[in-house]
């Protein structure tokens, strides 16, 4: 009985064979060791193409955003908000991307698509190449930052769901000092954080919105000095 053939070792397949791997078992699973058990080669095969696991990493971080999504039609507002929510429910569908080192700005070819399709978001304006460049790169680290802290949050929730409710709300009463602390301990005599749970799926996008509508609030603010 013949041996089927092995498949073409490549860049794009050991990529693929590793984002199957973090998929399945997380990101701390992924070795040049696993994925070349994953694919039924030989761990020295795959040095050939990737020349280590940060190389790795980062092809791993390209290739797990997907495409971008095309911009719809409106007014850079929208497109750049709808740009940043593309954005996170990318990262979204898989969660250890977040914890992929950021070694240097954006080189991938998908990365650089998004990169493309944020600045595409802001045609039309006055801003010069230089500001465009800031605005998506700030607006990019909002993102990151918000799905970051979603996804711990929610890790923290599910592992003790008791110190997102009503016991923080009278801890904090205990713990703030009005003096010094005022600005603090006026949020916490407002009953901000008397709820039964302080953190559900609904709070983080409203949280989210809100960021992103203070963001692009800024940037209005800065077009319309331009103007």
């Amino acid at each position: 009985m013949k041996r089927g053939r092995k498949p073409t070792i490549d860049a794009a397949a050991i990529t693929r064979a590793a984002i199957a791997v973090a998929d399945a078992e997380g990101l701390a699973a992924v070795s040049m060791a696993r994925v070349a058990q994953e694919m039924g080669n030989a761990t020295m095969a795959l040095y050939r193409h990737v020349k280590s696991k940060d190389e790795l990493l980062t092809l791993m971080g390209d290739a797990a955003m997907e495409e971008p999504v095309p911009l719809p039609d409106g007014d850079w507002r929208e497109r750049l908000g709808f740009w940043a929510k593309a954005v996170l429910k990318a990262i979204g569908r898989r969660p250890w991307f977040l914890h992929i080192p950021i070694s240097g700005p954006p080189t991938g070819p998908r990365s650089l698509a998004w990169f493309d399709s944020g600045l595409r978001a802001l045609e039309g304006t006055p801003l010069e190449a230089g500001e465009k460049v800031g605005v998506v790169m700030g607006l990019m680290t909002f993102v990151h930052g918000e799905a970051k802290l979603s996804s711990t949050l929610v890790r923290g929730h599910e592992d003790n769901p008791a110190a997102f409710g009503r016991d923080y709300g009278r801890r904090l009463r205990e713990l703030v000092d009005p003096r010094a602390m005022p600005a603090l301990a006026e949020v916490v005599a407002a009953g901000v954080f008397d709820l039964d749970d302080l953190f559900t799926a609904e709070d983080a996008e409203a949280e989210f919105d809100f960021g992103l509508h203070l963001f692009l609030e800024g940037v209005a603010g800065h077009i319309g000095g331009r103007t």
